[in-house]
């Protein structure tokens, strides 16, 4: 059985953080894992500056709220479910992702959690498993499933790796000069025809 497994934010939806960096006119907080590799900094570095500026989930939520889908990534999400199964691999959170999800007609999603307080302050966060998207790739796999697996960020790159299958889409240069053994697509038809190769192959 074939099953694909894609990254969320800068794949199907924008990145949630820099679209409340615009909100809030921080410009810190459009760091992510497409810059910093070690997810836990990155997450420390994010909460600090919440903290700081007295920002809550109710917050981001409501910027969450007023996102949209990219365009044609429902219409490519839908062409994918057509073909075979779908998962979203994703280092967001349960808190973040319900509205998203539901613009995307519900796809499957593994994600993580938020820690907050009685005040809605994020105080932490959990991680489903550490190194949560390679592993679920091989929990797949360990299934007898053939895997194609893509996204755009260093954290993307263990599962990608792990996949039998898959490439990076719309990764930045630096990500694509270090991965130079990934193949990389710029849009969701040659994403599709990617996993369209693979659905013929496995």
């Amino acid at each position: 059985m074939h099953i694909v497994c894609l990254d969320l934010e800068g794949v199907l939806v924008p990145e949630i953080w820099i679209a409340f960096s615009e909100v809030t006119g921080i410009p810190a907080l459009r760091r992510t894992t497409r810059d910093e590799p070690d997810y836990d900094k990155l997450m420390r570095f994010r909460l600090d500056i919440l903290a700081q500026n007295n920002l809550k989930l109710a917050d981001i939520q409501r910027v969450i709220s007023g996102m949209e889908p990219l365009p044609g990534a429902l219409e490519f999400a839908n062409a994918v479910r057509e073909r075979t199964q779908l998962i979203i691999l994703s280092d967001t959170f349960e808190q973040f992702a319900k509205p998203l999800m539901a613009k995307l007609t519900w796809p499957c999603l593994f994600c993580n959690s938020l820690v907050t307080d009685a005040a809605g302050k994020i105080t932490g966060y959990s991680l489903r498993q550490k190194d949560g998207k390679r592993e679920a790739v091989k929990a797949l796999k360990s299934l007898n499933m053939t895997v194609f697996a893509a996204g755009d960020s260093f954290n993307d790159l263990a599962m990608i790796r792990e996949a039998d299958t898959g490439c990076l889409f719309r990764a930045p240069e630096s990500i694509k000069k270090d991965c130079a053994d990934i193949p990389c697509t710029v849009a969701y038809d040659e994403l599709l025809a990617e996993i369209d190769r693979f659905l013929k192959s496995a």
